[in-house]
């Protein structure tokens, strides 16, 4: 007889063989959960957790965006499994902004987009993120400037300028995600822009871009001629 336990062990078995590269994501998920019930295996709940992003398998991101209730809302899924989960996918995120890091220069966009995506790009809402940097271009603080609506957030000149001169910063970078995954600027986004832009001028704190992330893709505003 084949128990519950022999089952769970498969993945884990297989592990040990061929190495993490050859599980798959339900089978990677069931090593992580440990154990299942006794009418449902580690694997059958773990392609109970993928299927609730949208598919058993190639939906691994939507797991950044299940709460806590909705895991524990599959039988089989208590409050440490779904702890566990949500710590794996925290983990996930910090290992791919570290490796970001690596070549973060706040003068090419493509490495500033890398360092944040996996931060932003599974929020819900949007965030405007302000970052303060030194006439070098070396990040002085981070501010976040709002945080809106599914829709919309808002954008005042007035805060941005008054936390660029308490920090004495040389040059501005505004950085903000669309939960639609799709990162087109609206009209209203390039309109607030260029509104702080032409301040930075005058004040000779200059605008060096606006980066719009979406969903594993960037828009640079610089990049577009958009500034």
């Amino acid at each position: 007889m084949v128990t519950d336990t022999n089952k769970a062990e498969l993945p884990y078995e297989k592990f040990l063989r061929l190495g993490a590269g050859a599980l798959s994501e339900t089978e990677l998920l069931a090593i992580i959960l440990r154990t299942g019930t006794q009418n449902c295996s580690a694997l059958e709940l773990a392609q109970k957790v993928l299927t609730l992003t949208g598919g058993a398998e190639g939906k691994l991101n939507g797991i950044h965006h299940l709460t806590l209730q909705q895991l524990m809302e599959i039988p089989g899924i208590g409050e440490v499994k779904a702890v566990k989960i949500k710590c794996l996918c925290e983990l996930a995120m910090r290992m791919a902004q570290e490796r970001a890091h690596q070549t973060l220069h706040f003068g090419m966009p493509e490495t500033v987009a890398d360092y944040y995506m996996e931060r932003m790009r599974h929020q819900e809402k949007e965030i405007i993120l302000l970052l303060l940097l030194d006439n070098k271009l070396k990040l002085i603080e981070e501010y976040m400037v709002s945080l809106g609506t599914v829709r919309a957030s808002l954008l005042s000149a007035r805060e941005v300028f008054v936390e660029a001169l308490k920090c004495r910063a040389s040059n501005l970078m505004l950085l903000h995600n669309h939960p639609s995954g799709d990162p087109k600027p609206s009209s209203q986004d390039i309109v607030v822009t260029r509104k702080i832009k032409e301040a930075g001028e005058l004040m000779d704190i200059p605008l060096i871009d606006h980066i719009i992330l979406g969903d594993n893709c960037y828009i640079s505003m610089k990049e577009n001629d958009l500034l």
